[in-house]
């Protein structure tokens, strides 16, 4: 596997070209399914890659015992070369994934590092390569063979991310992720780290699944819990081990009228997903569209919780609008740079201030999702 312990950038680039190799890995099997290492020591440019090796690689769909799906390699032995240029691969138990990535310019902010929707991103990118690695299917989405066969989709119903430290840009970080299976929903975890390996931030997820048809919510059968339960951990391993954790937390909904609104946020084409409705990073950016400019320029947003209620397409209109929330231990001081709402502060801790948000169709439309963020001032350095 790639190590990045104490590299550079420019250190990092190289490392990358060194381990794009042509060479044939090493092809494991495991549960029935072709699993590929990534990474070889050979040098090869990924330039030399010639165009009849690529038109030599083929994937193909088989089910195994249980209906699960496997990717074949090619007839000449050759593992895809998807896997080959991927920095990722599952752990050596084979319960959990990780991928290594390089933060670009277009993810990063004013501050030259990466936004919140960015880390996101990352982290659904990561999800969605662990399943591929997996063989779940083509689709990227994880379904398995017997969701597809009822025409099942994964969709998302509650996200909570802590970021502690932000990348900058050039900078490499490791995201590890892994998922446990229930009837009502599966739960995926995340941990993310820099390169020296320090943890710069935590996530976890609930997923359940919709019938893409009736775009109505299903609990899964037994069959698919047969099939995608063997690659869960044995035993429960949680992001947020810690007792009244915040990602427990409920939201309640925003008492209108709101301190702060962005009215006629639309959907466009670019906000769509593989599954055809508007990606769940996308909510992220709504939320923080009404969100006070002074916020913005004083603080960084360090957690935000999002429960999904309904799913948009493209041209709906919805409007976004944000409150204060006083935190645990904190009393109002006054007003922000003489503008309407409040700032709180934390006793004796960092200064921290916490919103509600609560997107909706517009014009009084029903609940599309409400949220909670949590922002600490930025460093004066």
């Amino acid at each position: 596997m790639l190590s990045v312990k104490g590299c550079n950038a420019p250190d990092q680039l190289r490392s990358l070209t060194q381990c794009l190799s042509v060479t044939p890995p090493k092809a494991l099997t495991r549960r029935g399914i072709a699993v590929v290492s990534c990474c070889s020591s050979s040098s090869t440019s990924p330039s030399s890659i010639s165009a009849s090796r690529v038109s030599n690689l083929v994937v193909s769909e088989r089910t195994n015992g249980s209906g699960g799906v496997v990717s074949n390699p090619s007839s000449n032995g050759s593992a895809s070369l998807l896997e080959e240029l991927r920095l990722g691969s599952l752990a050596e138990d084979g319960l959990s994934y990780k991928e290594k990535f390089i933060v670009r310019s277009y993810e990063v902010g004013i501050n030259k590092t990466a936004t919140m929707e960015a880390i996101a991103n990352l982290l659904q990118e990561a999800a969605c390569n662990q399943v591929q690695t997996l063989g779940y299917s083509t689709d990227g989405m994880g379904t398995s063979y017997t969701m597809r066969q009822l025409h099942l989709i994964w969709v998302t119903a509650r996200m909570h991310i802590e970021v502690y430290k932000y990348p900058a840009w050039g900078d490499m970080i490791e995201i590890e992720t892994w998922f446990e299976a229930g009837r009502v929903g599966t739960r995926r975890d995340f941990v993310v780290k820099d390169a020296t390996g320090t943890v710069i931030g935590r996530a976890t997820s609930k997923w359940v699944a919709m019938n893409q048809d009736t775009r109505r919510l299903q609990k899964v059968n037994d069959k698919i819990l047969e099939e995608i339960m063997s690659h869960a951990p044995r035993t429960p391993r949680l992001a947020f081990p810690e007792e009244d954790n915040c990602s427990l937390k409920k939201i309640p909904k925003l008492e209108e009228p709101a301190q702060y609104s962005k009215l006629g946020l639309k959907a466009r084409r670019a906000d769509l997903d593989m599954n055809q409705h508007v990606n769940n990073v996308t909510y992220i950016g709504w939320l923080l569209e009404s969100l006070p400019q002074e916020i913005i320029d004083t603080h960084e947003l360090r957690k935000v919780t999002l429960d999904y209620r309904r799913e948009c397409q493209h041209d709906d209109t919805v409007d976004s609008l944000t409150s204060m929330e006083l935190m645990d231990n904190a009393e109002a001081i006054p007003e922000l740079n003489g503008t309407n709402g409040s700032a709180t502060e934390r006793k004796h801790e960092e200064d921290c201030c916490r919103f509600l948000h609560f997107v909706r169709f517009s014009g009084d439309g029903p609940e599309v999702n409400r949220g909670r963020t949590e922002w600490r001032r930025k460093s004066t350095r």
